[in-house]
């Protein structure tokens, strides 16, 4: 049976609700050997690799801080925030029932949770500035994974004059959009021809629906495709 590869970027925004939204993805897709999905149901779809990158939120947030009143260097700066991912990464799995992992060489079955630095450390793939948030990071990694890549947040998409942007071309960028997205991730999505799409956490069905690609509310990031 195929394996379908999702990399969900959890926002530091949904701190409160990330918990329960991260628990309803276990309930339908399982979580290693925590599988809650009956026997019928697995049967009757493919298999679904889910790994959640979590955000920086409060933790990274602290690192701003600490960073504008004593002016930190580039590189500190870069691993300090990726340590407030991990921070986050803790969090949820303490308040969630999802497994953890730091590896994404084999994506375990159902839903896990990225501990983030070992894997950067070693890799180091990106810039180290605040232009590359955790957006950033979750697209890197669902570019090495082969995955389909959502972010989640707290807001529906991306707005235009108010209105919800239901798709829009990482081109397009100069103009003047609300985003919600970090500086580097529309350029990174255009050289690496892949695509975003932006979902409100606070819908954890919506989360689910866009897992089995169905249309649900969002922004669809499209980056030269």
């Amino acid at each position: 049976m195929k394996t379908m590869r999702v990399v969900i970027k959890v926002g530091g925004s949904l701190l409160s609700e990330a918990p329960e939204l991260i628990d309803r993805l276990v309930k339908e897709f399982g979580s290693g050997t925590l599988g809650t999905a009956s026997e019928k149901q697995v049967s009757e779809r493919n298999l679904f690799s889910i790994l959640i990158v979590p955000g920086g939120g409060v933790f990274a947030d602290a690192v701003r801080r600490a960073d504008e009143r004593f002016g930190l260097g580039d590189d500190a700066a870069h691993w300090m925030a990726v340590l407030g991912m991990e921070q986050y990464a803790c969090y949820l799995q303490d308040k969630s029932r999802a497994m953890g992992t730091d590896s994404i060489t084999e994506l375990p079955p159902g839903v896990s949770i990225l501990f983030p630095y070992r894997l950067l450390k070693a890799e180091d793939p990106l810039p180290h500035s605040w232009k590359v948030t955790s957006d950033t990071i979750a697209a890197w990694v669902a570019k090495q994974t082969g995955a389909l890549f959502i972010k989640a947040t707290d807001v529906d998409g991306i707005f235009r004059e108010g209105k919800l942007v239901r798709e829009i071309f990482t081109s397009d960028f100069s103009e003047n959009f609300e985003s919600c997205i970090d500086p580097f991730l529309p350029g990174f999505l255009q050289e690496n021809r892949m695509e975003c799409r932006i979902i409100n956490g606070k819908f954890p069905e919506r989360l689910i629906q866009a897992v089995y690609r169905k249309p649900v509310p969002c922004t669809a990031v499209k980056g030269n495709i």
